[in-house]
């Protein structure tokens, strides 16, 4: 055997793994979007590293706060909040909202503070299966957020997408669903909860940390306010039956 057919084999094989690499890459999130479809998931990425960032800074104590609840055992009031305050095209659109998207560039370029034009369907996609990050590995997360995303449109029901949504988004820190953050700041099941409390918990988003659904500052309220008229608008309840129509 030459020379060069020996070094060929190394790289043959560093090419079989990366090939291997790039088919999990490529065909895991859609066996993970398949499965959950049916499964109720008990914990999301978001809610793991929370988790660990509290184990490894020391407090052994901390616990995340979460409760599953089906979309039919929550107030209709938490779906309505959070389509009013995050995505209200959310029933028309195919998981990307360029419209929004073109808005939110817009108004950075003139230097305007804006909420960014992800959909629900995109934020859902971040809390479920990956992350935050700076730098390149944001840049990754955005790439695979964008794939979970395709498929999610395509395999879930829109109802599926917003229930998911509303179990795993983070209203405060380690609060994570609707029915963790009734029972942590209303004393109640999320099936009860007010228009007014739906709203101020949909307020706190996307950034729970900063502001607080238990001492809602100035515009935690304003926002509540702001999202109460929006619920209105887009038809309440309606509003349901229009995602209900969209399998």
């Amino acid at each position: 055997m030459s020379k060069a057919q020996v070094d060929r084999k190394p790289r043959r094989r560093w090419l079989r793994r990366l090939l291997w690499l790039a088919a999990f890459i490529v065909v895991f999130p859609i066996v993970q979007v398949l499965a959950l479809r049916f499964i109720d998931p008990p914990f999301s990425s978001f809610m793991m590293i929370r988790q660990f960032q509290a184990w490894g800074s020391g407090d052994i104590d901390f616990r995340i706060a979460h409760d599953w609840r089906d979309l039919d055992q929550m107030s209709r009031n938490v779906p309505v909040a959070l389509i009013a305050a995050e995505d209200q095209r959310f029933a028309d659109h195919s998981g990307f909202d360029m419209k929004a998207i073109e808005n939110a560039r817009d108004s950075n370029e003139r230097g305007k503070r804006i909420r960014g034009g992800s959909t629900i369907t995109q934020q859902t996609a971040k809390n479920l299966f990956l992350w935050s990050g700076t730098g390149l590995t944001r840049w990754l997360r955005k790439a695979l957020e964008t794939w979970y995303t395709f498929w999610m449109e395509l395999l879930w029901p829109k109802t599926r997408i917003l229930e998911m949504y509303a179990n795993f988004a983070e209203f405060g820190d380690g609060v994570y669903g609707a029915q963790a953050a009734a029972r942590t700041w209303f004393r109640k099941d999320a099936s009860r909860l007010s228009a007014a409390e739906a709203a101020r918990l949909a307020a706190v988003l996307p950034n729970p940390k900063r502001y607080s659904v238990a001492r809602p500052g100035p515009y935690v309220q304003r926002r509540s306010r702001a999202i109460q008229r929006q619920m209105r608008y887009i038809g309440g309840a309606g509003a349901l039956r229009e995602v209900e129509g969209r399998k």
